[in-house]
């Protein structure tokens, strides 16, 4: 299990990231780097410089606090509450098929407060 720390204005989060070949170029990748993330409603998303190719599972539903890559666009999604897609259940729902890599462990509900085009450093664990 690869353990990464994610870092915005409203906390710090640890997280877990798989041992996927993907999970890993995310981790090596983590090493005190920053983005401006795009807060949509239930999730963070913003661009790495990540560009592996993977045949794993692709979904659409997750749990809050999962934390997904979204192939194509080479972007890292956290999901820290429900979507404007979600259901009753409240699980985050994403129109586009991402692949699972790991999750936050502990709450994250205050990653709500991070804020639209806001910074935020991964750094490994190491």
């Amino acid at each position: 299990m690869l353990k990464m720390r994610i870092i915005a204005r409203s906390g710090e989060y640890d997280a877990e990231l798989d041992d996927s070949e993907l999970s890993q170029a995310v981790w090596f990748s983590a090493h005190h780097f920053t983005a401006a993330a795009n807060d949509l409603t239930g999730t963070l998303f913003f661009e790495m410089p990540v560009d592996v190719e993977s045949d794993a599972e692709r979904q659409t539903v997750f749990d809050v606090g999962d934390i997904a890559w979204w192939p194509g666009v080479n972007a890292l999604v956290i999901f820290y509450g429900p979507t404007p897609l979600s259901g009753e259940d409240g699980k985050p729902v994403w129109k586009y098929k991402c692949i699972k890599i790991g999750r936050i462990v502990g709450d994250c509900s205050s990653l709500e407060e991070a804020g639209d085009r806001q910074n935020i450093i991964l750094d490994q664990i190491i």
